[in-house]
């Protein structure tokens, strides 16, 4: 509702980039608004083009929202394929044969792709692990399943801990993931489970850094 200032700098192109706002989002947004079709994220500016039409602007004066744009941004990250952001995560250090994996669990929780860095840490680097339970996580420990993990692992372990500890709810799961990622939300643990593995997820429920 009211004009952008060049001074801000903030809205600039180089403003956004740095801010990690997605390309796309900021094309699918100046596409879109105004339109017919609702502001939603799209793959490409191929895809882009086919839904520009100016016989769907409409008529009343479009507004542009900030926070729209960063919400759009994300969901554009959240909707984005591994090899379309692949040489980007290369670029944080993301390589090797469990990328696309590690991306596929953890690309919902993103607001920025840089965010996708300390995901990656979690599960293929060192943590510092938060234990709120010691004798319950340890009571986890005896009960972690071999390998190799897949994603019925989480599942099956938490049934079998829900059993023998008599908890349920956030008083289960969430000394698990304060143990094992170090953060009291995140992506599922049954999809970082089997990127963290046995001898990371053993460590980490005894405390150790990891």
């Amino acid at each position: 509702g009211e004009g952008l200032s060049k001074r801000s700098g903030h809205l600039s192109l180089t403003g956004l980039r740095d801010g990690g706002v997605e390309a796309m989002a900021v094309a699918s947004l100046a596409v879109l608004t105004g339109s017919s079709e609702a502001v939603r994220p799209v793959p490409s500016l191929d895809a882009l083009m086919l839904l520009s039409d100016l016989s769907r602007i409409s008529h009343n004066a479009a507004k542009f929202d900030e926070a729209e744009l960063q919400a759009l941004s994300a969901r554009t990250l959240h909707a984005a394929e591994f090899e379309s952001v692949a040489p980007r995560l290369a670029a944080l250090g993301v390589t090797g044969q469990s990328a696309p994996a590690f991306w596929s669990a953890v690309r919902g929780n993103l607001a920025t792709l840089a965010d996708a860095k300390a995901w990656w840490a979690v599960t293929q680097g060192e943590i510092a692990p938060v234990v709120e339970d010691a004798a319950f996580l340890a009571q986890a420990a005896g009960l972690l399943p071999p390998e190799p993990f897949d994603a019925t692992t989480w599942g099956v372990w938490t049934s079998a801990l829900k059993n023998a500890a008599g908890r349920k709810g956030r008083e289960l799961f969430h000394p698990l993931r304060l143990a094992l990622t170090g953060e009291a939300q995140g992506p599922e643990l049954a999809t970082l489970l089997p990127l963290i593995g046995r001898p990371k997820a053993l460590a980490r429920l005894s405390g150790r850094v990891s």
